[in-house]
C-alpha cells in the first residue's frame, strides 16, 4: 500500500520510542483497569476456574502477539492490522481489521474512562462528568506529541506495578492465603462454557499489546524493536496477572472474588494491612488513566492509516506540523468516548470493545499465516491458535453484544462501499 504517497503533502510520524518505551506503551495499556475489575466478573462465571480461564486467554494472546510481531517486522508503518490485512489478504480484509479496531478501541477507552469515575467518584451523579473531563485531558495530554505520552505511560506503570505489589504482599505475604480456594469451580453448573466465557472476558485486559504494533510509524530499528516490544510486555502482563488471580483467590475464595466489585482491593481488606485499601483504589484510577492514554494513541493511529488509504474521510489523515500527530484523527475519536461515556455503561462498552478486538485478531492471524520465507518467524500452528482461538470467544460473547457488533460492521461496510463509488465518480 502506498502509504506515503496517499498522505500526499502530510509530514512523516517520528522515530521517537525505543524497546523500553514500546514495551511501557504496551504495559501501559495490558495493566490497566482490567486487573482490578475483570477477576470478579470472570469468578463469577466459573469460579476458580477463572485460572484455567487465564490460561486460554494467555495461549490466545500469545498466539495474536507472534502474528503481530511477525507481521509488524515487515511493515513497520502505523495502521497495525489494517496495513497487515490490505497487504496480505486484500483491501477488505484490511478495512474489516482497521473498522472493527476502531470501534473496539473506541468502546474500550469509553470502558477506561468510567473505570476512572468508578474509583475516583464518592458520588453516582459525578461519575459521568468525571469520566468526561479524563476523556478531555488525556486527549490533550496525547495531541501535544508521542514522546509525552510514553514519559506519562513510564509514570503510570511504574505506578501500578508498584500497587500490584503492594497487593501481593499484603495477601500472599500478609494475609491469610488458603489454598484450598483455588479447587473445584464455584459454578459447576456452567463447565466448560463458564471457563470459555471466563477467557473472554480476561481477554480483554490482555489485548493491550497491540498498541505497539499501531506506532510502527514511531519506532526506531521497528524491525527488531516492535516483536521484541510486544512478546515482552505480553510475558510480563501474563506473571503479573497470574500472580493477582492467585492472591485474590486464595484470600476471598472464588464466590468473594464473584461477589465483590473490587476483588483486589477486598482482598487487602481482609488481612492486616486494610489502611493500604485507599492506595490500592488510588492505584486503580492510575491504571485506567494510563490504559486510556495508551489506546487514545492506539485508536488515532489506525485512523491515521485508514484515512490516508481513503476508508475514512481524507480530512483524518492530518499530521500536526508542530507536535506530528493524527490530531485531527485524535479529536474527532475524543469527540465520540466523549458521547459514549456520557450514555453508556461500563459492561456494555467492555462487551462490544471484546467484540471488535477479537475480530482485529482474526485478521491479523489470517494476515500472518500467508507469510512465507524470511519474512516467517514463528511457526504457522500459533497463527491457527490464534485464529481458531478469536472465534471461539467470540462466540461466548452475550447475543446482544454480537447482534450490535455485527450492526455496527455492517454500517462501516456501507460507508465504505459509498466510498468507493464517490471516488469513482470523481476519477471518471
Amino acid at each position: 500500500m502506498g502509504t506515503d504517497s496517499t498522505a500526499g503533502a502530510q509530514p512523516a510520524l517520528a522515530r521517537r520510542l525505543g524497546t523500553a518505551d514500546a514495551i511501557m506503551i504496551g504495559l501501559a495499556s495490558m495493566i490497566g483497569a482490567g486487573v482490578f475489575t475483570v477477576f470478579a466478573p470472570a469468578a463469577q462465571a466459573a469460579g476458580a476456574g477463572l485460572l484455567i480461564g487465564l490460561g486460554i486467554a494467555a495461549a490466545v494472546a500469545l498466539a495474536n502477539a507472534t502474528s503481530s510481531a511477525q507481521l509488524a517486522a515487515v511493515y513497520p508503518t502505523s495502521g497495525g492490522t489494517y496495513v497487515y490485512g490490505r497487504e496480505r489478504l486484500g483491501p477488505w480484509w484490511g478495512f474489516g481489521a482497521g473498522w472493527a479496531f476502531v470501534i473496539g478501541k473506541t468502546a474500550s477507552c469509553a470502558a477506561m474512562a468510567l473505570a476512572v469515575a468508578e474509583y475516583m467518584a464518592p458520588e453516582e451523579a459525578l461519575r459521568r462528568p468525571v469520566a468526561l473531563a479524563t476523556v478531555i485531558v488525556l486527549a490533550a495530554l496525547n495531541y501535544r506529541g508521542i514522546t509525552k505520552t510514553m514519559r506519562a505511560a513510564r509514570v503510570i506503570v511504574v505506578a501500578v506495578l508498584a500497587v500490584l505489589v503492594l497487593v501481593l504482599a499484603a495477601t500472599l505475604g500478609a494475609g491469610e492465603p488458603v489454598a484450598a480456594n483455588l479447587d473445584g469451580w464455584a459454578t459447576p453448573s456452567a463447565g466448560w462454557y463458564g471457563v470459555l466465557q471466563s477467557a473472554g472476558l480476561l481477554f480483554f485486559a490482555f489485548a493491550g499489546y497491540a498498541r505497539i504494533a499501531t506506532l510502527g510509524e514511531e519506532v526506531r530499528d521497528p524491525t527488531r524493536t516492535i516483536p521484541r516490544a510486544i512478546v515482552g510486555a505480553l510475558a510480563v502482563a501474563v506473571g503479573l496477572y497470574a500472580l493477582v488471580a492467585i492472591a485474590v483467590l486464595t484470600v476471598l475464595g472464588p464466590d468473594g472474588v464473584a461477589s465483590s466489585v473490587a476483588p483486589l482491593a477486598a482482598a487487602v481488606d481482609a488481612g492486616p494491612w486494610s489502611a493500604a485499601v485507599p492506595i490500592v483504589r488510588a492505584g486503580a484510577a492510575v491504571a485506567a488513566l494510563g490504559a486510556l492514554l495508551a489506546l487514545l494513541t492506539g485508536v488515532g493511529r489506525t485512523t491515521l492509516a485508514m484515512a490516508r488509504g481513503d476508508d475514512l474521510p481524507r480530512w483524518l489523515a492530518a499530521v500536526h506540523p508542530r507536535y506530528l500527530v493524527p490530531h485531527h484523527a485524535e479529536v474527532a475519536i475524543a469527540v465520540v468516548i466523549g458521547i459514549l461515556v456520557l450514555t453508556v455503561d461500563l459492561k456494555d462498552a467492555i462487551g462490544f470493545s471484546s467484540f471488535g478486538v477479537l475480530l482485529y485478531y482474526l485478521i491479523a492471524n489470517l494476515s500472518a499465516w500467508t507469510q512465507t520465507g524470511a519474512d516467517r518467524r514463528y511457526p504457522r500452528w500459533l497463527q491457527g491458535l490464534g485464529a481458531g482461538g478469536c472465534v471461539l470467544l467470540v462466540a461466548t460473547l452475550p447475543p446482544p453484544t454480537i447482534a450490535i457488533g455485527v450492526g455496527v460492521l455492517a454500517v462501516g461496510v456501507a460507508y465504505r462501499v459509498l466510498r468507493r463509488r464517490a471516488l469513482r465518480r470523481t476519477a471518471g
